[in-house]
């Protein structure tokens, strides 16, 4: 399921540095002229995290890559601890000084809500954390509604209130 009809456009660059070390990005871009093109990625990062997967897309082999197809609206409890997980290999990353590219279909829902629990396991505040992705990304960016619910509970207790409806 993927949120629709919010009019936001593809992010314009392949990917966006949110802080030093941590990325933000998609499979497509669109660029100036309006053409969307595909985003590959080679070596260019330590560590890539896919919230979705695109055949052809990269990263190179002896590249770190973590994939968890997720979808763009409610997640189950364990889709819940597997985004914590990663954004917890993303946070060791960064704090090793590694570059860590984190990604989905469009670069702003999914890999928003990791890419901001990073942020708050690095210490930011969930408002911050947010309102400076958008800033570097897209003002488009976590237009969903539902993943800045989970961040603000915070996603252990959304793991937990999703294990209930199991």
């Amino acid at each position: 399921m993927r949120i629709q009809g919010h009019g936001a456009a593809y992010a314009e660059p392949p990917w966006s540095e949110i802080v030093p070390g941590l990325f933000m990005g998609g499979h497509l871009c669109r660029l100036r002229s309006g053409e969307c093109v595909p985003v590959v990625v080679g070596a260019e990062f330590d560590m890539v995290i896919s919230l979705s997967r695109r055949d052809g897309h990269g990263p190179d082999s002896g590249v770190m890559h973590y994939c968890l197809e997720i979808p763009d609206g409610p997640l189950t409890a364990e889709q819940l601890a597997g985004v914590c997980d990663l954004a917890g290999f993303a946070e060791k990353a960064v704090r090793d000084g590694q570059s860590v590219l984190v990604r989905c279909h469009y670069g702003d829902n999914r890999s928003g809500l990791v890419v901001a629990q990073t942020l708050l396991n690095l210490g930011h505040s969930v408002e911050h954390a947010i309102a400076l992705i958008r800033r570097r990304r897209s003002p488009w960016t976590l237009r969903n509604r539902l993943f800045v619910d989970y961040l603000t509970t915070g996603l252990s207790v959304a793991e937990l209130l999703a294990g209930l409806d199991g």
